[in-house]
């Protein structure tokens, strides 16, 4: 495995009120590649993705134990400014959940709460770029001002994601991307998260053992809370060290 690690979970435990979401969780994530989080549900797979922006903190007596590092900090940390890791963090949610505002003003919101652009012309290039780094902007350019909801499911998602990366994230998390899409949607947004490995460390929350064998670069399999298995995804799905994780990816249940 590398040692260019952008995010390490330590002895990382996760609490809603007094139930254990996560115990004892030890792996690291590697830069510019994609790691899968894999697992039935109520696994802790949404949970561990969640921590990672620290989106959970918004649940009442949600609480954590341990370490979850991202370039060696500690993210839960006192000091830790939550609105700057969560410009650091991107998130793709399930469902595209585009803001009820144009094209242009759903891609440029993050831009101006930021104040991340010098004028208009400047302003108008990264939301261009943004909608071309996410393999829109050839289906939008002539309708930036038209509402993000006249879009096609998968085009919203694909603009959610060109939200996600206008304000130059480093990690951007997925959680179950494509559940809602159709099948040629899902192989353009799969496509996409491919491309997109070249700037950005991605973590993918699915369901769909195919998309994960088929994106990945890393697999990480969860069951009731604990980090049973984690490898490089080729490893996980043609040789797995553990019984459990082979009878998971195998569809003997989950």
């Amino acid at each position: 495995m590398e040692n260019n690690i952008r995010i390490e979970a330590r002895e990382f435990n996760a609490y809603y009120d007094k139930k254990c979401a996560l115990k004892d969780i030890n792996f690291k994530i590697f830069s510019n590649k994609i790691t899968a989080i894999i697992g039935p549900s109520g696994c802790g797979k949404s949970t561990f993705l969640r921590s990672l922006n620290r989106m959970n903190d918004l649940i009442e007596n949600f609480n954590v134990k341990g370490e979850l590092l991202i370039d060696n900090e500690n993210i839960y940390d006192k000091d830790v400014d939550v609105i700057f890791l969560r410009k650091r963090v991107g998130m793709v949610f399930q469902k595209p959940n585009p803001f009820p505002k144009s094209i242009f003003g759903n891609i440029a919101y993050g831009l101006r709460i930021h104040k991340m652009f010098k004028n208009y012309d400047d302003l108008y290039m990264k939301v261009e770029n943004s909608l071309k780094e996410a393999a829109l902007w050839d289906e939008v350019k002539d309708d930036l001002n038209k509402s993000a909801f006249d879009l096609s499911g998968g085009q919203q998602q694909r603009l959610c994601i060109a939200r996600a990366i206008v304000i130059n994230p480093e990690i951007i998390l997925m959680d179950e991307p494509t559940s809602s899409l159709d099948p040629t949607s899902t192989a353009k947004i799969e496509e996409l998260i491919r491309k997109l490995k070249e700037h950005y460390t991605i973590v993918i929350v699915t369901h769909n053992m195919q998309q994960a064998a088929r994106v990945s670069d890393y697999s990480a399999f969860f069951m009731q809370g604990e980090l049973i298995e984690y490898d490089e995804t080729t490893k996980i799905f043609t040789a797995p060290s553990n019984k459990l994780t082979e009878e998971y990816i195998t569809g003997r249940f989950g």
